[in-house]
């Protein structure tokens, strides 16, 4: 699925605070490279409907097994191993004996010491390995992915020299000459081999933390299917990021693939936004989604217009970046794909009545586009009469009140449209009035 980095930040997957990022809070690897290869499967979306399905059946028959998976593989034994392929160490004996071990462990103190601290660390990461596939072979269903990881192990830890590495468990005493001998034959024989372990097992923990993810947050896994034209049916579709989140329920199909959104500041129309676009984002990945349950087509891309900056350097404008994101949109989807496309306050940084014709044109230009699926918030409920005459846009606001001279807002998504005025009455409560009476 087609994305850039615009929608990647307007949606969160990362963030210059990583914390506020969707990637934090899916973040429950163990290790640096299985933490990197999570970075890498969160920016590229899928578009191969199968590859999407079997990275579901991976997360999901890990999730059957978080409890039993070994935790004997830790980041600073990857740290070792790392160290010990870095490090340069003096020549190992050709032919491992007694006493020329006794002689390299003596003369060579922290050469020996190192090799064989690095040698538990190795026969445990094995002995891990090695429960992992056992215990993933005992699992009801498994992915193709999952199936080649385990070949693949099985074949690599099927050597002798590792065979008979992963009969020393932790605590007992390797002898001088086995220490030298595995340390030699790891070192100069099993580094490639060694590295592409270490890479399985760090995809592996990457898909780990999003089975531990899902089930922490108890998501469900999307139906998605392959059809001629875009949709979205989701119940009780959250933002992951929020402590409290409020569900929503979104139908967007071929008879209304525009969804026009009014209501207040602070209504929910941004968070409600950004919900859909990270559920679907998650879908593209093959990950469980925060909601329900949700059916929706495989898409080709996903493009936002939510958090438009100037360019100071360029001297160009907010409003002028506003248009060349729109500009830049409608080419790119002017390809017949399947795409979802988020506004959020479409042409903010111009005058009013010059921004309500910029939005009603554009609006009424990407109506037209069957192949798409647009949510689009606005603050000019204005524009919306004339909009009406569209059958496939769907107006939708959410309800704000007032009582006691306080906001109460429901965050629930009404039919309609919203006309609510209340920035002067948000002034005033916040006490800015009052201030600026006092000058």
């Amino acid at each position: 699925m087609q994305i850039d980095k615009t929608t990647l930040q307007d949606l969160s997957i990362f963030h210059s605070d990583e914390e506020q990022s969707v990637f934090h809070k899916l973040n429950f690897t163990q290790t640096n490279d299985g933490r990197e290869y999570l970075r890498w499967i969160l920016s590229r979306p899928l578009d191969d409907l199968q590859a999407i399905q079997d990275v579901q059946i991976t997360i999901q028959t890990l999730m059957g097994c978080v409890n039993a998976f070994p935790k004997s593989i830790t980041n600073g034994a990857m740290m070792v191993m790392d160290k010990f392929y870095e490090t340069q160490l003096d020549t190992y004996p050709t032919q491992p004996n007694a006493f020329n071990s006794f002689l390299y462990a003596f003369v060579c103190k922290s050469d020996y010491s190192l090799t064989k601290y690095s040698i538990e660390h190795f026969a445990t990461f094995f002995q891990g390995l090695q429960q992992i596939v056992t215990l993933l072979q005992q699992q009801e269903q498994s992915s193709k992915q999952l199936q080649t990881w385990c070949d693949r192990i099985t074949h690599l830890l099927s050597d002798n020299h590792i065979q008979t590495m992963q009969q020393y468990k932790k605590g007992d005493t390797i002898p001088a000459t086995k220490v030298l001998e595995f340390g030699k034959y790891l070192k100069y024989q099993f580094k490639q081999k060694n590295a592409e372990l270490m890479d399985i097992y760090a995809r592996l923990d990457a898909y780990l933390s999003l089975a531990i993810a899902s089930k922490k947050y108890q998501f469900t896994f999307p139906t998605i299917q392959a059809a001629a034209q875009p949709f979205i049916e989701a119940k009780g579709l959250w933002h992951l990021l929020l402590n409290i989140p409020v569900s929503y329920d979104v139908t967007l199909n071929k008879d209304t693939n525009f969804l026009f959104l009014t209501g207040a500041n602070m209504a929910g129309k941004s968070t409600f936004i950004k919900a859909v676009g990270v559920c679907v984002y998650l879908a593209h990945i093959g990950m469980g989604v925060p909601a329900q349950n949700m059916q929706l087509s495989l898409f080709d891309g996903l493009l936002s217009n939510i958090n438009v900056a100037d360019n100071i350097t360029k001297g160009e404008s907010y409003f002028f970046n506003e248009v060349k994101r729109i500009k830049n949109t409608i080419e790119k989807i002017s390809d017949g794909k399947l795409w979802l496309i988020l506004i959020d306050e479409l042409f903010k940084g111009t005058n009013v009545q010059d921004a309500m014709k910029c939005s009603t044109t554009v609006i009424e230009g990407l109506h037209k586009m069957p192949n798409a699926l647009f949510i689009l918030s606005t603050h000019f409920y204005e524009i919306g009469e004339q909009l009406q005459q569209y059958p496939n846009i769907d107006f939708r606001f959410f309800e704000t009140s007032v009582a006691d001279n306080e906001l109460v807002f429901s965050y629930q998504l009404k039919k309609g449209i919203s006309n609510d005025r209340l920035g002067y009455l948000i002034l005033k409560r916040e006490g800015v009035v009052t201030l600026l009476d006092a000058l």
